[in-house]
């Protein structure tokens, strides 16, 4: 229940990172309407979720969990990943609820598949009206974690050849959503040889980041 995950949320917040011990934390993957392949990634969350709890002692459950914008359930979760290439539609309804998840101390990380911008940023617009992502500068704290990304978020897939950009919703100072574009770390964390191409130092610098996000997310 919402209550729930929220209290267990502020307890986690006052631990260090070396003491992720709120039992069976969970992974979502955030599922949506509009026909957008929100299951992209099929093996990415899998493999976060074991090389955080290696690397950062966290204890969340071996597997992720399909969650709906609109649903309850949505609380539950301290990290929700979205991810996709095609389009996404929000109701006013699951726009309404995805905004009290986020306000209420929830965290969505969303990862450009490869066309999913022209997409996502309306829809984000929906939830958060009054605000704008905002591009990340590299001294921000999420890419200096337990890993150091002295020049910010890391390419692993090339698409169109741009720079990779990360993107944060800030809320009352803290940020709710962190977008990466250009960049694709949930194909980085995919198993090995997914993809041609695939490169075991890109696999390595996206689960590190990954981890950071997490870290961040815990101790922020």
């Amino acid at each position: 229940m919402k209550t729930s995950f929220f209290a267990a949320a502020a307890f986690a917040l006052l631990l260090c990172v070396s003491s992720f011990t709120a039992p069976g934390y969970k992974m979502g993957r955030l599922k949506y309407n509009g026909g957008g392949d929100w299951y992209g990634d099929r093996t990415a969350l899998t493999n976060l979720i074991k090389f955080c709890n290696v690397n950062l002692k966290t204890n969340f459950q071996p597997d992720e969990e399909v969650v709906e914008v609109g649903s309850e359930e949505l609380f539950n979760y301290p990290f929700v990943f979205m991810t996709g290439h095609g389009n996404v539609i929000f109701s006013d309804v699951e726009a309404k609820n995805l905004r009290r998840y986020l306000t209420g101390g929830g965290f969505l990380h969303i990862d450009d598949n490869y066309g999913f911008d022209k997409f996502i940023r309306p829809q984000m617009k929906k939830v958060f009206p009054e605000l704008d992502f905002v591009e990340l500068p590299v001294d921000y704290a999420i890419y200096h974690q337990k890993f150091n990304f002295p020049a910010g978020l890391p390419k692993i897939h090339e698409h169109d050849g741009k720079r990779p950009q990360g993107f944060g919703l800030i809320y009352k100072g803290r940020m709710v959503c962190f977008y990466t574009y250009e960049c694709d770390l949930g194909n980085g964390w995919e198993d090995y040889g997914t993809y041609a191409g695939d490169s075991q130092d890109a696999r390595l610098k996206a689960l590190r980041m990954g981890a950071n996000m997490i870290q961040y997310i815990f101790t922020k």
